[in-house]
């Protein structure tokens, strides 16, 4: 069994976000088994797995991926679209644009402390697309 469907997600500001409560309701019924892919199919915007129960993870990544990549760097020079921009595309390539997560049971099989998450890099990013497949038995 294969299955696929293109989700709008919610316009959300700059930063890191968890979604596994959006993303679980979008699904329908999962298998006993299998995987499901997660493509984000924008070049600002990547998806991650990480810590889901502290909100303060959320906001230290934010500092980290700001130090590791920051705005403003004069030797940018794609720079029409603002100085978001640049740094957004940078951060992305470090995160990725798909996941996979194990269905075990019906279920996705996340780790206790593990969450979804959609990261944000621009400042005004709008409803970003994100394709999920899932394969199963």
């Amino acid at each position: 069994m294969i299955y696929q469907k293109e989700i709008r997600l919610p316009s959300l500001q700059r930063g890191f976000h968890l979604i596994t409560p959006y993303i679980e309701k979008e699904l329908d019924a999962l298998p006993e088994q299998g995987i499901l892919h997660m493509f984000i199919k924008h070049t600002s915007a990547g998806l991650a797995i990480n810590e889901n129960a502290d909100p303060s993870v959320q906001h230290d990544l934010d500092v980290i991926f700001n130090h590791l990549v920051p705005e403003n760097r004069t030797e940018y020079r794609h720079t029409t679209e603002g100085p978001d921009d640049m740094p957004a595309h940078g951060k992305s390539v470090l995160t990725g644009p798909s996941l996979i997560i194990p269905i075990t049971g019906g279920r996705l099989n996340l780790g206790t402390w593990q969450g979804i998450y959609l990261c944000e890099f621009r400042n005004h990013g709008g409803r970003r697309k994100v394709v999920l497949t899932v394969q199963g038995e």
